[in-house]
């Protein structure tokens, strides 16, 4: 088992890290006209975050008329786009739900991105809105341990980093058999998703407790939900992690302003991390940090 503190994983020194969640799976252009549904627009839209400071770019791909797609060809037209338009770290989502685990990993397989998530657990996963007094939505998100164990190992085989994506604390300790069992390497890449119904609660002191469970050679992210964005990536600034801002995860520059493009929402990240002192990660310090093979 991991130690409880450790200074890699609290360092204030080193760069900050910035990712951008371009468009997610759920979000449509009704909600928010910046949605990319296109290549092109992915590729517009991951040059804008490249420009304001983001060093990758986290992929859901969709089709021309912004319908989910799991397709390989999808991917390597969306992927091919943003490389063309600039030089950002492209990483590939492998959540979904109703979609088997060799669909969710072909484009993982195929094209080989620098990074690919892994979810680490299943879950309830819901939006609760308080005012109606009712849920939005709510669902179960399974990701059982045989799935999880498959989708690592092709990631293996295909020299791919897993970006474990978790959502509550016995999901971190879900990647120590993984470890045990030589499918992770260190360094080990975390993203601490906090603000899901059906997660961990969004404040600093669970943030610190997430932070303590991670292994030594760590490196780990936030990902704020929705109106947690800004609160979560402050704190994640301020004890030395890294953040991940995007459309995927909230629309919002400031209360009741509507961000126009993905850029907005990582050139504010990127203000708030130099307002702390620290410096936008670059794209090669990314790289070498994570010790990633592919582009």
């Amino acid at each position: 088992m991991p130690s409880l503190w450790t200074k890699d994983n609290f360092n204030f020194e080193r760069p900050c890290m910035i990712t951008c969640a371009l468009s997610g799976v759920l979000a449509s252009r009704e909600q928010c006209p910046a949605i990319p549904y296109t290549p092109e627009e992915y590729a517009a839209e991951a040059k804008r975050a490249y420009e304001a400071g983001a060093a990758v770019v986290h992929i859901h791909a969709r089709k021309p008329d912004g319908s989910p797609s799991y397709d390989v060809n999808d991917y390597k037209k969306i992927r091919d786009a943003i490389v063309a338009a600039c030089p950002i770290i492209i990483n590939f989502s492998t959540g979904a739900i109703g979609v088997s685990t060799e669909t969710k990993i072909a484009p993982v397989k195929a094209i080989k991105p620098a990074i690919a998530a892994l979810n680490m657990g299943s879950m309830n996963y819901a939006k609760y809105n308080q005012a109606k007094k009712k849920f939005v939505f709510e669902f179960v998100f399974p990701n059982p341990f045989s799935e999880i164990i498959s989708l690592v190992a092709d990631m293996k085989e295909a020299g791919v980093k897993p970006e474990m994506e978790c959502f509550d604390s016995g999901h971190i300790c879900n990647s120590f058999p993984l470890i045990d069992m030589g499918l992770l390497s260190p360094p080990y890449q975390y993203s601490l998703i906090m603000g899901v119904l059906g997660g961990i609660s969004p404040t600093a002191e669970t943030l610190l407790q997430q932070v303590r469970l991670l292994p030594p050679q760590s490196d780990w992210e936030v990902i704020g939900i929705s109106n947690d964005q800004w609160r979560m990536a402050a704190a994640a600034i301020a004890i030395g992690g890294n953040v991940r801002v995007g459309l995927e995860d909230n629309f919002y520059v400031s209360p009741g302003v509507m961000a126009a493009s993905n850029g907005e929402l990582v050139a504010k990240a990127a203000r708030m991390i130099r307002d702390q002192g620290r410096e936008p990660a670059g794209v090669d310090e990314c790289r070498a940090r994570l010790k990633l093979l592919h582009t």
